[in-house]
Order: structure tokens, then sequence, then C-alpha cells
């Protein structure tokens, strides 16, 4: 059977890939994903990268280490990606854990 866009609109029809086991469009918080969703995490990724890049950047400036600017900048973007699949990791519902390798 071939559906086109217009099966999607139609009240009452489920979704392909709306199901429980299909995750339900929210963060682990609750909140819905929204369109700033994608600005919050590129947020994330850069603010990371600036405080520990910064703080590395004061260290190394005082002790004369220049390797210390770029380890700072990695290790922020390695903090910020962790915290994002934290935040907006695959969200599971409470009582439904994931199966199988997933634990």
């Amino acid at each position: 059977m071939i559906t086109g866009m217009r099966s999607y609109r139609r009240p009452g029809r489920p979704v392909p890939g709306s199901g429980p086991a299909a995750g339900n469009g929210r963060d682990r918080t609750g909140e819905p994903l929204t369109m700033g969703t994608g600005w919050t995490i590129f947020s994330y990724l850069i603010a990371g990268m600036l405080a520990y890049g910064g703080l590395g950047w004061v260290i190394a400036h005082f002790t004369h280490i220049e390797l210390l600017f770029p380890i700072g900048m990695l290790v922020g973007l390695a903090i910020s990606v962790g915290w994002i699949i934290y935040r907006y990791g695959r969200p599971f519902e409470q009582g439904n854990p994931p199966k199988g390798d997933d634990r």
C-alpha cells in the first residue's frame, strides 16, 4: 500500500514511527523537543569549549604550558557532548526500560 503525506494529516490515524518504542519527542526532563533544541545543543557545545578553553588559557598563561588551552577546549567539548547525550538521549518511559544490550 502506497501512502502519501495526506495520510499523515488525517485525524485518528497513527503516524508511523510514533509508537511507544519510537520515543515520544521529549527529552529526559519531559520537555518537548522543538526547533530551538538544535540551537540549544549548539550553544552547549560552544559554551563548553569557551568555558574550559578559557580556563585552560588562564592556567596556561600563568604556568607557561601552551598545551593546556587546546586540552581545555577538548575537555569542554567532551563534557558538552556527554551532557547533550544525557539530556537529549533516547528517552524511555519509567517502567519501560530498554531491552537487550541497551541496558
